[in-house]
């Protein structure tokens, strides 16, 4: 094929494409009307389908007749066609200046001038009897190279950007409306198409600038990959068609084999289709709308909420990440009594974040940026993510309420324990503190000096047990409160009480529970001591041992007993003692036991061990 054939068969697919696209275009427009950011923006995509269908099917007309003669077209329906083409630029002035409450001078200059050139496109048909007018289409370049240069100049709001993609699409125009200007037979086939299909940019600024999401999504993956198909087309007929067909002219083939040829080629053009259509959708969604991998979104936003410990920092979370995805400018989470299904406004979107109990959560999008619908793909992933996260919220409530009912239990121990120290301040033995007060009388009357001194040993003893109100006091402080016990016995029993204590002196710093050696001395006088005729012994002791990696320290207190009586001794079972276990349960679980151990012949011992790491401060 030579540069002339090559550039007629670009020229009428490129017609033939651009009247297919806008004829797309159009029935987009009229089908969603309303959906889009503003509704005077509409009037300019439908001013844009309706402008660029009349160029290309004018101009196809035209081609048509002047290769094929095939109709005779008027010089009326070529200015038409060419002034249509000459409106383009200001629809697409009047699309930049859109966001402005009233209409910018610029849009009124731009109208104004392709008003002009539409004037001499028709004044040339009327009285010269040719379309078109040279002069209008030198003024349209002109003009578009000054109106691109006005709109980055005084947009000061638009980014560089939105400014870029204006001035490119005018000065593609401006090139092509200088080409149509003068003999246009000659030139190769790339000026041309570039020269016919100028439209098509300025067509497509407008979609990307002010219908970015709602006809991107829906215009240019059709719009491409019929494109796309086409370019596959002409190059199957350009590149292995044509010379083939030529090679069976010149050497007398069967016709059978170029139809087959044809067909061949046919098929495998259908059968490329469905690839070009998902690379003409990887490059929206990836190079136009820059649309997130919403597989690898799911995955993340599932990893980033697991950090959170509250629903609302997980929502706060998950909101401004999918507003950030959906490009909606505004967004807003809240509580909902049951799953809200009432029916939305127009641009705007919610998802139910739909926990196990109440209260349930709702996200609320609005105002998306190009007036974006929301696709399949994408509302397929908001229900996915609204599972996540719901299941995460539901997880951590019952976490909380977990955590919640064990602080409640520690506090009721705590509790417990404080009100078992105080039962045992208050138990300090009325039958003891009644024995010291007998032996006091008794001594006031026989030794009034001992008495007196006695009576000094149970004032301590008193004074300590009633001040001290903490849960913890160190072995040293309880070593004092028994030996002043131990003094006011030793009153009453005289040389029958005998007492040693064997605690080293560095043991006296650790912390153990208050009160916690009293009750086993008591007990040990009381059933050891005080029933046998002869008296007994009662040693303290403390030491500290490992047991199984763990240090413990072990405080015992010994009574020699009251001989075959011990086998019948109950004291297991009393106050004292069993205050003593439920404390060490309290303070230590089961790191930490009371253990008796008794023997008829020698005595019996009570042992204390508590783990020394876990000693509170």
């Amino acid at each position: 094929m030579n540069s002339l054939n090559t550039a007629l068969l670009i020229n009428l697919l490129g017609f033939s494409l651009g009247i297919a696209l806008y004829a797309l275009l159009l029935a987009m427009i009229l089908r969603h009307r309303g959906s889009a950011r503003a509704g005077n923006v509409d009037y300019l995509l439908i001013a844009t389908a309706c402008l660029g269908l009349s160029w290309n099917i004018g101009e196809l007309l035209t081609f048509a007749e002047k290769d094929f003669g095939i109709v005779v077209i008027s010089p009326f329906l070529t200015a038409s066609a060419y002034a249509a083409l000459g409106f383009l630029p200001s629809v697409v002035v009047h699309s930049a200046q859109a966001e402005e409450e009233k209409p910018h001078w610029l849009t009124f200059t731009a109208y104004g001038l392709s008003g002009l050139a539409a004037v001499l496109h028709f004044y040339s048909a009327i009285f010269r009897g040719v379309a078109p007018s040279d002069l209008a289409l030198q003024m349209l370049t002109y003009s578009s190279v000054g109106l691109a240069a006005a709109l980055l100049i005084f947009n000061l709001r638009q980014t560089l950007e939105k400014k870029a993609i204006w001035v490119t699409a005018l000065l593609v125009f401006a090139v092509s409306a200088l080409h149509l200007t003068g003999q246009r037979e000659e030139n190769s086939w790339l000026v041309e198409l570039v020269a016919h299909q100028s439209s098509l940019p300025l067509a497509l600024a407008i979609l990307y600038q002010n219908y970015r999401f709602a006809f991107a999504d829906l215009f240019l993956k059709r719009a491409i990959s019929l494109i796309l198909l086409t370019l596959v087309a002409f190059g199957l007929y350009v590149y292995v068609a044509a010379p083939l067909l030529h090679y069976h002219e010149t050497h007398d083939r069967d016709d059978v084999q170029a139809i087959t040829l044809i067909l061949t080629l046919w098929i495998a053009t259908a059968l490329v289709y469905p690839w070009l259509h998902r690379l003409a959708v990887s490059l929206v969604d990836k190079a136009i709308l820059h649309r997130a991998d919403y597989d690898e979104l799911r995955g993340e936003l599932a990893s980033a909420i697991e950090k959170y410990e509250s629903a609302d920092e997980i929502l706060d979370s998950i909101s401004l990440r999918l507003s950030q995805a959906l490009t909606a400018r505004s967004v807003a989470w809240s509580e909902i009594a049951e799953a809200d299904d009432t029916d939305l406004a127009a641009g705007v979107a919610q998802i139910n974040i739909p926990t196990a109990e109440m209260p349930q959560y709702k996200i609320v999008f609005s105002d998306f940026i190009g007036g974006r619908q929301l696709m399949s793909d994408e509302t397929a992933m908001l229900a996915d993510v609204s599972l996540v996260t719901a299941r995460r919220i539901d997880a951590l409530r019952v976490t909380h309420e977990r955590c919640q009912q064990e602080f409640r239990e520690e506090e009721f121990a705590k509790l417990a324990a404080d009100a078992q120290l105080t039962a045992l301040r208050s138990q300090i033995n009325p039958h003891f503190l009644f024995n010291a007060l007998t032996t006091i009388g008794y001594l006031i009357q026989s030794s009034p000096d001992k008495a007196f001194e006695t009576l000094l040993h149970l004032t301590k003893l008193l004074r300590g047990v009633l001040s001290s109100t903490g849960e913890f006091s160190t072995l040293g402080q309880e070593l004092k409160l028994i030996e002043n016990y131990l003094d006011i016995e030793r009153a009453r029993f005289e040389e029958k009480l005998s007492v040693s204590i064997d605690i080293p002196s560095d043991l006296e710093s650790i912390r153990v529970p208050s009160l916690i050696l009293q009750p086993l001395v008591e007990n040990a006088i009381k059933h050891g001591v005080s029933e046998n005729k002869n008296g007994g012994e009662v040693r303290i002791s403390a030491k500290i041992g490992n047991a199984k990696g763990e240090m413990l320290l072990t405080l015992s207190v010994f009574d020699t007993g009251a001989g075959k009586k011990a086998v019948t001794r109950k004291d297991s079972a009393g106050v004292g003692l069993k205050n003593v276990r439920e404390r060490l349960r309290s303070y230590y679980g089961k790191k930490a036991a009371l253990t008796l151990d008794r023997d008829t012949e020698t005595g019996t011992t009570a042992e204390i061990s508590l783990p020394l790491n876990a000693q509170a401060i």
